[in-house]
């Protein structure tokens, strides 16, 4: 367990006095956030109503559910712990060790909010930079979190070994988040495939037939003089006008 510096032991009893817990809890309180990163804490003291989980995000959740009072002033609490934690780098007397000795992902994540071993499969977590490393065999795989605050870690039923993770989405699929790295090597994403356009391009577009002309085979054009002729016998016979004759013609000679 972290040890408080000084500094950290007169934080602590200026924020217990605030909030109106003891020192102890506000301590216990402090460690829990400290592991969560700032972002989260699984915690459990007497004076929180036991066991409880808070998240950055207004998730809290208190053996004491019904307490709402308590709720808030534990928010509250959580709320400037964690602001505590990312602001003052003097609260404690030497910094977090994780892992249980030299750390074995790489340098570049930092420490830790959670690690830990399960059989042949040990782990750590990093959710400042959305990462989760598992050592399998020795082969270091690191892995995108996306949006997954992992609050819990067990071993998976049935002997397999692996690790069983949750989130506050419910159980993390590790198959699911994205590898970014494997062995000290970087991992290319998969790559997006191109969305199918909701039309073809124009290019391959058919050009479209030109509609048909009109027919003008000799048959049609023989009845057509031959209707002018008609008109033509009912003009001189006086039934029709010069007008009616003129309009009907020009109407007849347009169709060849």
């Amino acid at each position: 367990m972290l040890q408080l510096s000084d500094t950290g032991l007169q934080a602590v009893a200026s924020i217990a006095a605030r909030h109106g817990f003891s020192t102890e809890a506000v301590t216990v309180m402090l460690q829990a956030v400290q592991a969560g990163g700032g972002t989260m804490a699984q915690f459990s003291h007497p004076e929180f109503g036991g066991s409880g989980q808070w998240m950055s995000g207004g998730m809290l959740m208190l053996g004491d559910m019904f307490n709402h009072g308590l709720k808030a002033r534990v928010d509250g609490l959580c709320h400037e712990l964690a602001t505590l934690a990312a602001t003052r780098g003097d609260l404690w007397l030497s910094a977090p060790v994780f892992g249980g000795g030299s750390a074995w992902w790489p340098a570049e994540l930092g420490q830790p909010a959670a690690s830990g071993a399960q059989n042949q499969m040990r782990y750590a977590w990093f959710p400042q930079a959305r990462r989760l490393a598992l050592d399998s065999g020795g082969e270091v795989w690191i892995y995108d979190t996306l949006d997954h605050q992992i609050g819990g870690f067990s071993q998976q039923q049935g002997g397999s070994g692996g690790i069983a993770m949750s989130s506050q989405f419910g159980p993390v699929d590790l198959a699911r988040l994205p590898v970014v790295m494997r062995g000290g090597v970087p991992v290319a994403p998969a790559p997006v495939p191109a969305p199918a356009p909701a039309f073809a391009p124009i290019a391959q577009i058919a050009p479209m037939a030109p509609p048909a002309a009109m027919s003008t085979g000799s048959t049609g054009g023989e009845d057509i003089l031959a209707t002018i002729e008609k008109l033509g016998a009912l003009l001189q016979r006086g039934l029709l006008t010069e007008q009616e004759f003129a309009a009907k013609k020009a109407e007849l000679l347009a169709r060849l």
